[in-house]
């Protein structure tokens, strides 16, 4: 008989720092008129693009978003700084990442009723990890006292998906006893706040997971992963170049196009319709339609997105009950958004009801499971 695999257990760390919209607009703008200053001669010979001011107002129209948490405050409203100033960690201490993946891992094993003896692997997956290596996830498979490997994955705003995907394979396949997926997605450091167009998008947070067999599961919510699906189209739209080789390319590994960048109408315009296609494929691969979901914990990314694609496959404007929005508060986490939407709203849920995680983003890449409550 195959083995039935399950998530049986959630993980939320949130950072204990907020920043509003109202906050982050102020000190943006502050920031604008004194490079507009600075740069006046510059701007008035063409040589300069004056830096455009944003209001509160602005952001939650076109993102949905009203504030963000941050691992560290200190520096980002700093109009002479404009980034977190995160204090530099001896290569003896824990890592800022490793330390946001244990906040969230350990929440995840309380849920599921499990202990370190019953984990044999650990992926850290993320839009970004701190360093290449060694893994992240060897570092907190060590501090955790868990036995067996870990590694690393990146793949953008999919990749806690992805991970998933991975798990649920090790456990159908045999291969591993009980996997811990961690999306410590500290996103902060590779944000332009100097930029209007993106400033506010992202916020830092951290998910787990605990995915095992469904013979060995004993937590109060259990979630059959009923299949996987994933695809990936390569698009420049949504780029973050930074890296080791800027050093031997002898440019600025700092420069705004290092950073985050998109291009936001394009992405709109070419993920929506790819999301509802990879999702409706999905459940008709189980003779299943929208009818059928009691749950769409999809991506956090933007508050229209979400809208189009839901209208898109229940043909009428989805509840938040259905639906459910966390990116007003959370802002996008990268690939932890549909992690948070589960892990906040899936405990109502009852024996039978059917619910679809899914992901979307860089890639572009798209990553769905189907999951029923046990």
């Amino acid at each position: 008989m195959a083995t039935s695999v399950v998530m049986s257990g959630s993980g939320l760390w949130t950072p204990s720092h907020s920043i509003s919209n109202e906050e982050l607009v102020q000190a943006y703008n502050a920031y604008a008129e004194q490079f507009n200053t600075d740069n006046s001669a510059a701007i008035e010979r063409g040589e300069v693009s004056a830096k455009p001011f944003s209001s509160a107002e602005f952001i939650e129209k076109a993102s949905g978003i009203r504030s963000r948490f941050a691992y560290v405050k200190e520096g980002i409203l700093d109009i002479n700084r404009m980034r977190p100033s995160i204090a530099p960690r001896l290569d003896t201490e824990l890592s800022d990442q490793a330390e946001m993946a244990i906040y969230a891992a350990k929440k995840a094993l309380e849920a599921a009723n499990k202990t370190a003896a019953d984990i044999d692997v650990v992926i850290v997956s993320c839009a970004y990890t701190q360093r290449s290596y060694p893994a992240l996830a060897i570092e907190v498979q060590d501090a955790l006292g868990i036995k067996g490997f870990g590694f690393d994955m990146l793949v953008a705003c999919s990749a806690a998906t992805f991970a998933l995907h991975r798990a649920y394979e090790m456990i159908a396949a045999g291969t591993a006893k009980g996997v811990l997926v961690i999306n410590p997605e500290l996103t902060s450091p590779q944000v332009n706040y100097c930029d209007r167009d993106s400033h506010f998008i992202f916020g830092d947070v951290a998910t787990a997971m605990v995915v095992e067999a469904a013979e060995t599961a004993n937590a109060e919510h259990v979630y059959e992963i009923m299949s996987t699906k994933a695809v990936t189209s390569y698009s420049n739209n949504i780029r973050s170049n930074f890296g080791y080789v800027s050093r031997a390319n002898d440019t600025n590994p700092f420069a705004a196009d290092m950073l985050f960048h998109q291009e936001g109408r394009k992405v709109f315009k070419e993920v929506c319709p790819m999301a509802v296609e990879h999702i409706s494929e999905h459940l008709q691969r189980h003779s299943l339609d929208s009818t059928h979901i009691k749950r769409w914990w999809l991506h956090q990314a933007n508050i229209n997105m979400n809208t189009l694609i839901s209208r898109k496959l229940l043909g009428r404007e989805p509840s938040i009950e259905e639906a459910p929005i966390v990116l007003d508060s959370y802002a996008n986490t990268a690939s932890a958004g549909s992690i948070i939407a589960f892990s906040l709203h899936h405990q109502d849920l009852v024996s039978g009801d059917i619910g679809l995680l899914c992901s979307f983003g860089a890639g572009y890449s798209i990553g769905s499971l189907l999951l029923k409550k046990r």
